[in-house]
């Protein structure tokens, strides 16, 4: 059978190893793996999240309202924006595709850093883009800004803010300089993903949605629930820009794309700003433990401003040997072996969970 000959050459997208898998693999009881690999958040949903999606349970046969009204309003709330700047996805990787569809056509190019989140490439390839990528596997805005120069009619580019998966994260002062130098036919996603880590570390990371749209009307904004808020499972993201981009982005989103379950959930945990604080100033005190051990041991790793590490071994090590022994522990980490690293992307669990990854670090570090 003859398919759409751009997916020739495209890689699927390789999630984290699901604890299913390590169950079937390694006949391990599903309540002592620890999984550390999908930047998930560690101290699950808010409990108010958790009373939602029980009091909706009776909504499950239902379609869920289509215009996602109260959803985009408790959005439009947070970010001092209106409803009609706001789209809502099944994750933020959906609204990804729906920028592409809109701007991108067969060889329009997408600029992206050398490593980054593999599904930019991937939504890119899939509707024949070509793919320009800078010499960097870290976000330098010096080479996103050659390369532009170099190719004013690139149609898309990407920002990952903080990085994933490598966890470095520019400044809001060389990301506004560098808009101001690209042209308004230029779509500039912002992937905030990991916005509510970066900003609570370093307020030079952050990146405000109104004042972003304000000054710049060729950006999107994408947020998501999956991480700092806990609810990966239930797929909510949002992309937020212009009233212009909005609409045309709607033209690709197909109906009901969000669950009933979903939209109330979502809307309960914006309302939950605790959970997301604790959230915040525990992943940060235990990546400095992260940090004390690697430096302790010389090991190297990417300052992060995520709620995740990637370490980078020496030749030494070969970081895919040491995920495969982490697993024979129950112990799932994310090897990045498929971005060309030698290097392991570590999510910042909790107390317990780290000390145990930690401690069999230790071990296999001394053989």
């Amino acid at each position: 059978m003859e398919f759409n000959e751009t997916l020739n050459n495209l890689k699927n997208y390789e999630a984290g190893k699901p604890i299913e898998e390590l169950v079937k693999d390694f006949d391990f009881n599903p309540k002592d793996i620890i999984k550390l690999a999908s930047n998930e958040n560690p101290y699950g949903c808010s409990k108010k999240v958790k009373q939602t999606a029980l009091e909706n349970l009776d909504k499950i046969p239902l379609y869920p309202d289509d215009s996602m009204y109260e959803l985009k309003n408790a959005l439009a709330k947070r970010f001092e924006l209106k409803d009609e700047n706001i789209i809502i996805g099944a994750g933020s990787d959906q609204v990804i595709s729906f920028c592409i569809g809109a701007k991108c056509k067969q060889n329009s190019k997408v600029l992206m850093a050398k490593t980054t989140f593999a599904m930019y490439e991937i939504s890119a390839k899939q509707v024949g883009a070509k793919i320009l990528k800078t010499p960097s596997s870290e976000h330098r805005i010096s080479e996103f800004e050659e390369i532009y120069k170099a190719n004013p009619d690139i149609a898309v580019i990407f920002l990952c803010l903080p990085n994933n998966p490598l966890g470095e994260c520019l400044s809001t002062k060389d990301v506004y300089l560098f808009l101001e130098k690209v042209s308004k036919n230029t779509l500039v996603i912002i992937d905030g993903a990991y916005q509510e880590f970066a900003s609570f570390k370093d307020i030079n990371k952050k990146i405000i949605p109104k004042d972003l749209l304000e000054k710049f009307e060729n950006v999107v904004y994408l947020g998501t629930f999956s991480k700092a808020y806990g609810m990966g499972g239930l797929r909510v993201g949002y992309g937020l820009s212009s009233k212009e981009i909005i609409n045309t982005l709607h033209k690709l989103r197909p109906p009901f794309n969000i669950t009933s379950l979903s939209l109330a959930c979502a809307c309960t945990a914006l309302e939950d700003e605790a959970f997301i604080q604790q959230t915040l100033v525990k992943n940060f005190e235990e990546m400095e433990k992260y940090e004390e051990f690697l430096s302790k041991n010389r090991i190297n790793f990417t300052p992060s401003y995520a709620n995740f590490m990637t370490i980078n071994f020496s030749s030494k090590y070969k970081a895919s040997e040491i995920a495969k022994e982490f697993l024979k522990k129950g112990i799932i980490l994310r090897d990045l072996r498929s971005y060309g690293l030698n290097s392991l992307r570590i999510t910042i669990g909790d107390k317990e969970q780290n000390i145990k990854v930690r401690e069999n670090l230790a071990k296999f570090l001394t053989h």
